[in-house]
């Protein structure tokens, strides 16, 4: 089992979440988020002066899924999340950390079933 944390462009949620469908990947929690990496911000104009917002707006999907949905997961996350063919700088980051366990609440089950 994995968990993937995927950072992306708020934009691009609707495509993303389309995608992760067509690979029957449906249960995803979403949270907003602000931060920055190599585009360092942005520049705001506040009335006369122009100033330096150094937090973007972002998008985070949390999704765990079993061995087998982890690269169809990717995928699908980086073809709807990518800005253009090539991408862009502030496009986004998938990271992809081992899930020791996951119990569902209503029943108790554990492990992949749980998920």
């Amino acid at each position: 089992m994995k968990l993937i944390i995927a950072i992306i462009q708020p934009h691009q949620l609707e495509s993303v979440k389309n995608e992760l469908s067509a690979v029957d990947v449906f249960r995803l929690t979403i949270l907003d988020c602000q931060g920055f990496g190599r585009q360092k911000g942005k520049t705001e104009l506040y009335g006369d002066d122009s100033s330096l917002a150094d937090l973007r707006r972002k998008v985070q999907l949390q999704i765990a899924v079993n061995e087998e949905f982890v690269e169809p997961t990717i995928s699908a996350i980086v073809k709807a999340g990518r800005t253009g063919d090539h991408g862009e700088i502030g496009d986004g980051k998938i990271f992809v950390v081992p899930l020791d366990d996951c119990v569902r609440i209503r029943t108790g089950e554990r492990g992949s079933d749980a998920i």
